[in-house]
């Protein structure tokens, strides 16, 4: 499970979040993964930008710091495109398209992951 708070509001998000933290499981992430996320999450350390190469479906992107703040989102990011190093971010994690909205996530929020 996955909790998002700020000094006003703790939130959980009810998603199975995977850990990639080996280097082949960081290598592979979701490519070639045919079915989209469902209620589940890959959470990627150390990880500071990603690309959508061989992707099969859009995600929303979390950028988190090494204190687990958010630093930078991304919704609905689509196949074959490509995220830039985000300078504060240490790891990332990957959601399914809506996730952000739908739970208000914010930058400067802390997760409990």
């Amino acid at each position: 499970m996955l909790m998002a708070s700020n000094k006003d509001l703790d939130k959980t998000i009810p998603y199975k979040i995977k850990k990639a933290d080996k280097f082949a499981t960081r290598l592979k992430g979701l490519m070639f993964r045919k079915r989209p996320l469902d209620q589940e999450g890959l959470w990627i350390i150390p990880c500071n930008s990603i690309h959508m190469c061989f992707m099969n479906f859009p995600i929303d992107v979390v950028f988190i710091s090494k204190n687990k703040k958010i630093v930078k989102l991304i919704n609905n990011l689509q196949p074959w495109k490509f995220v830039a190093p985000v300078s504060d971010a240490y790891s990332v994690l990957e959601l399914p398209v809506g996730v952000i909205e739908k739970f208000k996530l914010e930058v400067g929020q802390i997760l409990d992951l």
